[in-house]
């Protein structure tokens, strides 16, 4: 996998921006998966405007994997750089990428608020692909409460939360029972926004019972798999182990959408418990590729979680950036 870029701007960065660039972009062509994830959650720490650069020409790299391509947008939106929506509008109106990759691309232009990406947007809100659909219909909806004081107060975001991540949703505070919150989880007939303000709110509580609340919501959910995966996503912030039923039947349907199983996958990778281990190396070889992919990711991170390694955005050795595995 070539990339001209590199060679083209590689004199404009600092070392550690060029070191960092070469693993995501993949110059030596045998960088595998794992560091590739190390080296762009390095470049999502610096958060600057030459990480935003490097990040934003994985996202337009072709016949690259589907999973690091979504994991790329995501990364994008997290950083919040308005340089970055251009690369992110291009993903997103592209008809032959994954579902993932689309729906990845909507959700961080959600991330980074700006009010000019509503017509963007809105042109997908009927979209065929119905992850993409939802996507920007929730992200529509993000932008226009993070830019309504009068709708914020109908049910303000919790003032303190541990977690980090820009949310396609923020937690409702309306209440802080857990049944009632379940409730509004399981009914299909709510809106997705309404359902998703719902599921961070059991997030914030993070209890046994509030795990479980999300267990039996991705489990009987039968209207939307992105409702499911992004119920998938909350279990690999919490790293509770009363996820791990759940999760470990979820990978295990073949049934099931890929971006669910994926989200199951990597979020058993980060409860890290020992029986976690053995069930991701069962799909190493799964004939869906994104579920394959983050398997080998989950296992990598398992690796982490078990390692007491400081952080996992390291920038890798560089004798172990290329290794035989192969993204």
């Amino acid at each position: 996998m070539v990339n001209t870029f590199i060679e083209k701007a590689i004199t404009d960065w600092s070392p550690t921006h060029a070191k960092l660039a070469e693993l995501v972009l993949n110059k030596a062509g045998n960088v595998s998966l794992s560091q590739r994830y190390r080296a762009l959650f390095s470049l999502k720490a610096l958060n600057d405007g030459e990480a935003a650069q490097i990040i934003g020409e994985a996202l337009r790299m072709k016949g690259d994997s589907d999973l690091f391509k979504h994991e790329v947008a995501y990364c994008l939106g997290q950083m919040g750089n308005k340089a970055a929506i251009p690369a992110l509008v291009e993903a997103m109106a592209l008809v032959d990428s994954h579902d993932m990759v689309r729906h990845e691309a909507a959700e961080s232009l959600g991330a980074i608020s700006d009010p000019s990406v509503i017509p963007e947007l809105e042109k997908y809100v009927n979209d065929p692909c119905k992850p993409l659909a939802e996507t920007c219909v929730l992200a529509l909806e993000k932008i226009r409460y993070d830019h309504s004081k009068d709708i914020q107060k109908l049910d303000p975001r919790p003032e303190n939360t541990i977690y980090e991540s820009v949310d396609p949703a923020p937690p409702t505070t309306s209440t802080k029972s857990v049944t009632e919150l379940k409730k509004v989880l399981c009914d299909e007939s709510a809106s997705l926004w309404k359902r998703y303000r719902t599921m961070f709110a059991l997030r914030e509580i993070g209890t046994e019972e509030a795990v479980l609340a999300l267990a039996e919501g991705m489990e009987k959910d039968k209207s939307s798999a992105l409702f499911r995966h992004e119920i998938g996503f909350i279990f690999g912030e919490l790293q509770h182990p009363a996820s791990v039923p759940a999760l470990s039947r979820i990978l295990a349907n073949k049934d099931e959408a890929p971006m669910v199983r994926h989200e199951a996958a990597e979020a058993l990778g980060s409860v890290a418990t020992p029986q976690v281990k053995s069930i991701l190396a069962k799909y190493v070889d799964d004939p869906e590729p994104v579920v394959r992919d983050s398997c080998i990711v989950a296992l990598d991170m398992f690796d982490y979680e078990t390692s007491g390694e400081f952080q996992y955005a390291i920038i890798p050795d560089s004798s172990k950036a290329t290794d035989s595995a192969t993204a």
